[in-house]
């Protein structure tokens, strides 16, 4: 239903109003507290971040069906409760992460585009309109753009963030001209109208396709899947790592997010059309994203061609377009929130303390720092999909889904490029545990906030390997809600 009563559609929408009172009051702060003290900022970033959390938890939790608001543009329902719940926990983990990689001049800056970038976040989870999704695409990309070049005297992050510019603008070209021919065709921007008018009956397959295909690019590249990744690597590796982290979980589970609406809800009508193309976009992103990976020799590299093929393994379940596909993916997503982030903190750490993100540097972490070495081995067997860490149950999810789709080609395949992901994030173990310490290097030092965000990064790897059925209770909610529509 529609929401007619402007009250009640502020306080839906109070989480995503108080992120933008929180980007100006950071920001303002920034420039007239002159005398604050060094990380200030930060701590208010958090506290205003963790507010928006419960604000969305007392206001907008659904408690009965979908809920349009602001005349059909957004629509609040579990699937936008639960990413808004990723996105905000990530967003404070980043904070968290970035506390000693801020830069002294432009930290409010930093921190608003952060924020005005989960603002459009939520936007793109909840959107109902191609209008609305568009610009929520738009304010959550911009202000990325500016960020993963925010260290500009860097060479690598300059390039970094001009890269990240010409790839997405070019992909949101692609996609919003794809978006005009579905205004085209059905005279309506909001989802329903515009999904009456793609049934079969209406319109030939053929041009559904075509229009399915030119939509399909800008997600492809929000989620750094093959054949849109090229930009992912060099964006990692030059962007600051808290930056590199929350592009490859917050910004993929948005991308995510949008792309499993726009399946069910736009383009429902043709099973068979989204299952070829996203099962080549799956198979293709775990070939490149696995096998590129064995040739790195820089961990943000690595980690940039491991989120590749992670997309892929996604993927799998979004195109199977099963609600165990569904729920899968869901809960994929929030595993990876926690394993991923863990991974760059760590990264993070030792290259603030060593000056370099290769590989090498990691050479005896375990004797140099054997808490952040667990956090770090904790995250690589969770991106590999080993047992009690949270990625196994994410990885079993998809894969049987496909399995339950009749499709078992495709979970082989997933399976098989699992191992072959294995394999590297041992390799990485074995470095950290049994390769000499580097000739002059000491013991590691990691400050209150890095311990606080690895914390809770580990504890989330572990709760969600032991404890999987309360949040795969929420994934199945959203899911089992959004294909019923």
């Amino acid at each position: 239903m529609t929401g007619s009563f402007p009250a009640a559609m502020l306080l839906k929408s109070l989480p995503e109003i108080s992120l933008v009172i929180l980007a100006g009051l950071v920001l303002l702060l920034s420039l007239v507290w002159k005398k604050r003290p060094p990380q200030a900022l930060t701590w208010i970033t958090i506290a205003g971040l963790m507010l928006c959390l419960l604000l969305a938890l007392l206001f907008a939790l659904p408690v009965k069906g979908p809920y349009l608001i602001w005349g059909g543009l957004l629509k609040i329902d579990v699937l936008s409760f639960l990413f808004r719940m990723i996105f905000l926990t990530g967003a404070a983990l980043t904070v968290l992460i970035s506390v000693e990689r801020q830069p002294s001049q432009g930290q409010g800056e930093y921190l608003a585009l952060l924020i005005t970038s989960v603002f459009g976040m939520c936007l793109m989870a909840a959107s109902a309109d191609i209008l609305m999704l568009y610009l929520a695409i738009e304010i959550t990309a911009m202000p990325l753009f500016i960020l993963a070049a925010f260290q500009f005297r860097q060479k690598k992050s300059a390039e970094a963030g001009l890269k990240y510019f010409l790839y997405g603008a070019m992909t949101s070209t692609v996609m919003v001209f794809g978006f005009s021919l579905l205004f085209g065709i059905s005279g309506q921007t909001g989802y329903s109208a515009i999904a009456a008018a793609l049934e079969p009956d209406r319109l030939p397959v053929s041009l559904t396709a075509g229009i399915f295909m030119l939509v399909l690019v800008g997600f492809l590249f929000k989620v750094s899947a093959a054949p849109f990744h090229f930009w992912a690597p060099d964006v990692y590796e030059g962007a600051p790592t808290p930056i590199a982290g929350f592009l490859s979980t917050a910004s993929k589970a948005a991308g995510f997010a949008a792309l499993l609406r726009i399946l069910q809800e736009v383009f429902r009508a043709s099973p068979e059309l989204r299952f070829g193309l996203l099962a080549a976009a799956a198979v293709a992103s775990m070939l490149i994203g696995n096998f590129l990976a064995l040739r790195q020799k820089n961990l943000k590299r690595l980690l940039a061609y491991s989120s590749i093929a992670q997309a892929g393994y996604i993927l799998v379940g979004a195109a199977v377009g099963t609600p165990l596909g569904a729920s899968g993916a869901i809960y994929y997503l929030i595993a990876y929130l926690v394993t991923n982030l863990a991974a760059f903190g760590a990264v993070a750490v030792v290259s603030s303390n060593t000056g370099s993100d290769q590989i090498a540097a990691f050479s005896g972490l375990n004797r140099r720092n054997a808490a952040l070495a667990l956090v770090l081995g904790a995250a690589l067997l969770s991106l590999g999909g080993v047992p009690v860490f949270a990625g196994f149950f994410g990885k079993f999810l998809v894969f049987a889904s496909a399995v339950q789709a009749g499709a078992v080609w495709l979970a082989v395949i997933g399976v098989l490029n699992a191992v072959v992901g294995l394999y590297y994030y041992l390799n990485l173990l074995k470095v950290m545990y049994l390769d000499p310490v580097p000739e002059g290097s000491g013991p590691l030092t990691v400050v209150f906030p890095w311990k606080a965000a690895l914390l809770v990064c580990a504890a989330g790897i572990l709760v969600l390997g032991f404890i999987y059925r309360p949040w795969y209770h929420w994934a199945d909610l959203a899911a089992q809600m959004l294909l019923l529509h």
